[in-house]
């Protein structure tokens, strides 16, 4: 079996119409005793606004491989730790192990590898009186097992993004237009 060393992925999941609850994990993945594995330490140490925790599945039940989530977006109030450190971190949790029961990741390889996962939680979410909070778990799940399925596949290719260059357009900004 290949050892992984260090493998990257993102994907995006949208959230249902009126909800805030878009996804967009960047994932490093690869082995503990590697530059990853070096990483992983390092965040163990918190920075301001920007605290690092374990993806659990509940209470005494971190998920294998040891999996840290990592916010994009500075924290600020209570409500948004809730809904990472609730919500999120659940998703992303049960994305990490049913990976490794559905063999995307190899399950022989979950105690030498480890995960990173920089989180997105748009700020307008918490203060949604009307947030869909299965819908934010939905896109979760379904991002970070895609990024992680991507980044185990080495996706999107150098040739598909070579043939896809002037076809897609970044969501945000198209340079050309």
């Amino acid at each position: 079996m290949k050892e992984i060393i260090f493998k990257t992925g993102e994907a995006t999941v949208f959230a249902a119409e009126g909800q805030y609850t878009d996804a967009m994990p960047e994932i490093l993945i690869g082995s503990v005793d590697g530059p990853v594995g070096q990483a992983f330490a390092n965040m163990m140490a918190q920075s301001a606004g920007h605290t690092a925790m374990f993806a659990i599945r509940a209470c005494n039940q971190m998920v294998r491989p040891a999996t840290m989530m990592v916010p994009k977006v500075t924290i600020k109030n209570s409500a948004t730790i809730n809904l990472l450190g609730g919500v999120v971190q659940v998703a992303t949790a049960d994305a990490v192990l049913d990976c490794v029961i559905e063999g995307i990741i190899p399950r022989k390889q979950v105690d030498h590898i480890c995960i990173i996962s920089l989180i997105w939680l748009d700020p307008q979410a918490v203060k949604d009186p009307n947030l869909d909070e299965k819908d934010l778990y939905r896109t979760n799940y379904e991002a970070t097992k895609l990024a992680i399925k991507r980044a185990l596949n080495d996706e999107p290719t150098i040739d598909e993004l070579i043939q896809n260059r002037h076809k897609i357009k970044h969501e945000m900004f198209d340079p050309e237009a």
